[in-house]
């Protein structure tokens, strides 16, 4: 055999395994509604730094409960809408199987929260909401693009920070707002590109 053929054979072999990854891809997740999150995010750190919302944490708990039901709202009206009306899914329960990858490290999330509002350490919250997010979002590196565990891991790192650092104030929104905004807009960035490429590719 031949360089040439050499080369060919694993030129097709790297195809394959292209084809292989791309049908793996959960497509069950929008750019554009991690996009509209960031929006909510953003609009939600202003509110809260605004100084119109008491200086107490429990009206910061209840601020930040609001945009987490906003963004839960946004991403998982979309899975909804992909799973009812997407002509490849066929409302088939085996494609929102990768949509459960993410709850173990969401409900720890959970339950730490109630564990640490119920002790007072509000000023924890911030660094576990990061890291068990970016684990969340760690957690769909085989169905994802790979850029999303990327995200993942600077949330985590995010999050190692604010549970280290003595300076972080549950009351001060800005650095959890910062946070979440920028990866949000960048996972939503990720994953639109990721479907734009795929629709191309099927046209």
């Amino acid at each position: 055999m031949t360089a040439t053929h050499i080369h060919d054979a694993l030129a097709q072999v790297h195809k394959l395994q292209e084809l292989i990854l791309e049908k793996r891809l959960f497509r069950g997740y929008s750019g554009k509604a991690r996009l509209w999150c960031a929006a909510v995010v953003a609009a939600g750190t202003a509110i809260l730094g605004s100084g119109r919302v008491p200086d107490t944490p429990r009206a910061h708990l209840f601020g930040w409960g609001i945009v987490l039901l906003a963004g839960v709202t946004v991403n998982y009206a979309y899975l909804l809408y992909w799973f009812f009306f997407d002509a490849e899914v066929r409302r088939n329960p085996v494609t929102l199987k990768p949509a459960l990858d993410a709850f173990p490290a969401l409900a720890v999330g959970a339950a730490l929260t109630v564990v640490l509002v119920g002790r007072g350490a509000y000023d924890l919250l911030f660094g576990v909401w990061m890291c068990l997010y970016g684990l969340a979002q760690a957690a769909y590196r085989h169905s994802l693009p790979p850029g999303i565990y990327a995200v993942g891991i600077a949330y985590i790192l995010c999050g190692i920070y604010c549970l280290l650092s003595p300076h972080i104030s549950f009351t001060d929104p800005w650095i959890m707002g910062a946070v979440f905004l920028l990866g949000e807009l960048a996972g939503g960035v990720v994953v639109l590109r990721k479907h734009q490429s795929y629709a191309g590719g099927k046209g």
